[in-house]
């Protein structure tokens, strides 16, 4: 994870992308062709030259003409980044706001471009939150989805109350909170 004052917001969303699909070229083939990247990307040839020639003047990949491109060590970071961000929201999408894989996929690659470490950071806490804490779980989330499908309240949230404390009174008689 890039600290705050590395963020690299200097970089544009698009450039982010092509370094994002270089990573899973390299992961799957070692290497990635320019080919191979206008094919995932939906984009011509001569995009993919144009933003090659960016990325290797800023030093993120090792590129020149009619050969095989690799991140450099700054562009696989910047690209393990964007990858954290870009997995980290379509999580928070699925699990905490109950959208499908799609719509959290879809979300994911256009927030995953303007937000800040921090924010992301915070996410990954708030996800481990919601996971760990015996006041959420799954039946927290399951209610959630209830209540997202159909609105207004849908359970009894006081036996839901009285349940979750039961579940999860310690032995001693003391909360652990």
């Amino acid at each position: 994870m890039l600290p705050d004052d590395e963020f690299h917001d200097d970089l544009s969303a698009s450039l982010e992308d092509y370094l994002e699909v270089i990573f899973h070229l390299e992961q799957s083939n070692r290497v990635a062709r320019a080919k191979d990247i206008a094919d995932q990307m939906s984009v011509q040839r001569a995009s993919v030259t144009g933003a090659l020639k960016a990325l290797a003047a800023r030093g993120l990949i090792n590129y020149s003409p009619y050969s095989y491109i690799t991140l450099t060590t700054a562009g696989r970071d910047i690209a393990r980044d964007v990858i954290h961000r870009h997995d980290t929201l379509k999580e928070f999408f699925v699990t905490a706001l109950q959208l499908s894989a799609e719509e959290a996929e879809a979300n994911a690659c256009r927030i995953e471009h303007a937000i800040a470490p921090l924010a992301v950071e915070r996410l990954v806490r708030f996800l481990e939150f919601i996971n760990a804490c015996p006041r959420t779980g799954k039946d927290w989330f399951d209610a959630f989805a209830r209540y997202c499908t159909r609105g207004a309240r849908t359970s009894n949230c006081e036996q839901c109350l009285k349940d979750c404390f039961e579940r999860n009174s310690a032995p001693d008689g003391k909360d652990d909170d």
